[in-house]
């Protein structure tokens, strides 16, 4: 089993929905958070050229600076008729400030610029959960979920790329889903399971380091 997380974990992430998300994935199991902003923390850069490095970056710079165990997460969306695009670059086809309407619409302009339909174009979202503690130690889990674009967005939920994607076996996108359809972890027949591609990654997680709910 690997090292116990114990104390306050900082969320090392400035992205108000990635917050939101990883702070109610964590409540169950009875770990005080606090997160990079309200700490002041800088946000690092990213220049890794895998998620899990991007992670790491991010985890390790935060729990360095706190003191304390830190949480993060390195996620995007990959559509396979761009060789895997927006990948790592998810955010910054937002631009800045984001506008992740203009990162939707810029996804569709690429794919007809390639002769692909936009609607039903296969793609997935990958997360890379990583805690790690001032002394350097790392845990990392990963986590995916596949589906297809479906085009003009659809929902004011979730945030990101979530109305254009549907995910295998649904009919509405992430956009269209509550927060628990999304990202709620449920435990069917003794295994916990969940939708979205942060949610698995949060269920490798916690078998990894040997988490229990405290409620």
């Amino acid at each position: 089993m690997a090292r116990p997380i114990t104390g306050r974990l900082v969320i090392a992430t400035h992205n108000a929905g990635k917050l939101v998300e990883m702070t109610e994935l964590l409540a169950p199991y009875g770990i005080a958070t606090v997160s990079a902003g309200e700490l002041g923390l800088p946000e690092p850069e990213e220049d890794g050229m895998m998620y899990a490095e991007n992670a790491a970056i991010k985890a390790l710079a935060a729990a360095r600076a706190a003191n304390l165990p830190a949480l993060a997460d390195d996620s995007g969306l990959a559509v396979d008729a761009l060789d895997g695009a927006p990948g790592l670059f998810t955010a910054d086809w937002a631009g800045k400030p984001r506008d992740f309407g203009r990162a939707m619409a810029r996804v569709a302009d690429e794919l007809r610029l390639r002769e692909v339909e936009p609607e039903g174009a296969r793609a997935h979202f990958v997360s890379a959960l990583m805690v790690a503690w001032p002394d350097g130690e790392t845990l990392l889990a990963e986590g995916r979920v596949f589906g297809a674009l479906t085009f003009p967005p659809r929902g004011s939920a979730g945030f990101g790329y979530d109305p254009i994607f549907r995910p295998d076996g649904h009919d509405r996108t992430f956009g269209e889903m509550s927060a628990e359809e999304k990202h709620g972890i449920r435990k069917i027949d003794g295994r916990l399971e969940g939708l979205s591609h942060r949610a698995r990654a949060f269920i490798r997680l916690v078998a990894k380091a040997g988490l229990t709910e405290k409620r």
